[in-house]
């Protein structure tokens, strides 16, 4: 009887172990606050416009394209949102939810924000934790409900959807601040949120690259065009929605070709890719007479990690160490993940005295400590520490595995003399001197 009410007692605070809680103290009411926000904002509107048939069948046919196009990018909707781990994430899915601010009352548009966010964890996003969605489609509700706030304002007319009301100057400029307020309000909430959880991390790194904003700012057009098709043509829509999701998959399909090949912990390459693309870019090198360098990095006692924090810090290390490797490279090197806790970097036109400046850089960045580690341990804060191998063409080699080798016992001899150093392999230590 005892074990059954222990049972229950664990099964009745299951919630207390969601990873929600483990956020910062800040954090943890910043996201809170804004849900709380998003909540209050539906069901204030929730009366402001009656639900008619004509809604519910744009609405069955905004959502039913919502649904196909998850089902139709869901491999490289998932690759996409692990490269963009700790920036904003450009969700596709704005295409239907915008062209839903122009066509459906504000219950609606929740309700279509909730099926999006809802279908897209349930299929695709299932190992994020769950709190980041509910966050994510909060802040988006908060979007619409600004794009919504505007456009009602420019038509108080509420016999007919936004959609079929814009006509002229006037309306277009509603119109572009609707749709400004709609991704400014999302983005600002959402770096508030990774500032609050990484509050060391850079402000450019936080914002994300400027093809996720692109990827926003097409999707409301689209929504537009789409929103007056459905009011004015419905006919036509199966042909739009059909052109816009080979548009998304014609486009990023080849990328997500090689992304697929992107390490899921970290968004390094994998080894195969990554030798693959060395073995490419060697060839290139050796065509037009100028150095490659390799430069092999190895965490220092990284078992130990494991042991004494956790396997999460452990992951949370990989993650650091591959991020803060991206940031020390140029766009055109290679950032590789070996196995284990071993990263491997292809640096094109480097020659030694550059290759060795890039990884003094990388062992000094990795020494930096790490705040805010998921931990089994008490202490949030880890330190750690690197080595590096070093070596490059033509000094040390003219294949792939001959560089890796020259690196690798360049690495070994960092390891030797005392761990977090870098060692440049010696003169002809895998393959001729050329």
């Amino acid at each position: 009887m005892v074990a059954g009410g222990s049972e229950r007692r664990a099964s009745s605070w299951w919630w207390r172990h969601w990873s929600l809680w483990r956020l910062p103290r800040a954090a943890l009411g910043y996201v809170l606050g804004v849900e709380a926000v998003a909540l209050c904002a539906v069901l204030t509107s929730a009366a402001v416009l009656p639900v008619t048939g004509r809604h519910l069948v744009w609405f069955a046919v905004l959502a039913g394209a919502a649904v196909v196009h998850f089902e139709a990018a869901r491999g490289l909707e998932r690759v996409r949102e692990v490269a963009a781990e700790g920036s904003p994430y450009a969700h596709p899915q704005s295409i239907w939810l915008f062209a839903g601010v122009l066509v459906l009352p504000p219950p609606l548009v929740a309700a279509l924000v909730a099926i999006s966010y809802g279908y897209g964890w349930l299929r695709i996003y299932r190992r994020s934790p769950l709190h980041r969605k509910t966050f994510s489609a909060s802040t988006v509700l908060l979007g619409c409900w600004a794009a919504g706030a505007i456009l009602y304002a420019a038509h108080p007319d509420q016999s007919l959807p936004h959609a079929a009301q814009l006509d002229g100057p006037v309306d277009l400029g509603a119109l572009v601040a609707a749709g400004i307020a709609y991704w400014l309000v999302n983005l600002a909430l959402v770096v508030g949120a990774i500032l609050l959880t990484s509050p060391t991390r850079p402000g450019r790194e936080v914002l994300g690259p400027l093809s996720q904003q692109l990827v926003i700012a097409a999707s409301i057009g689209l929504g537009t065009g789409l929103a007056v098709v459905l009011v004015t043509a419905p006919w036509v829509v199966p042909v739009l929605v059909v052109t816009m999701l080979g548009m998304h998959l014609g486009l990023l399909l080849p990328v997500y070709r090689t992304a697929a090949r992107v390490d899921g912990k970290t968004g390094a390459l994998t080894a195969t890719a990554w030798q693959e693309h060395a073995a490419a870019e060697l060839n290139r090198a050796q065509a037009t007479g100028s150095p490659i360098a390799v430069i092999i990095v190895d965490l220092d006692h990284f078992k130990d990690i494991n042991d004494t924090h956790g396997h999460l810090a452990g992951d949370h290390a990989l993650c650091a160490v591959a991020a803060e490797l991206r940031r020390q490279v140029r766009d055109g090197d290679l950032v590789g993940r070996l196995g284990g806790e071993e990263f491997v970097v292809l640096l094109p036109g480097a020659g030694l005295a550059a290759a060795r400046q890039v990884a003094e850089r990388v062992r000094q960045a990795v020494r930096v400590p790490l705040t805010e580690v998921p931990t089994t341990g008490p202490e949030r804060t880890l330190r750690f520490t690197a080595s590096l191998g070093v070596a490059a063409h033509p000094w040390h080699g003219d294949t792939v595995d001959g560089l890796l080798l020259a690196a690798d016992t360049a690495l070994y001899q960092a390891k030797h003399h005392g761990r977090d150093r870098v060692e440049v392999a010696a003169a002809g230590a895998a393959g001729p001197v050329l």
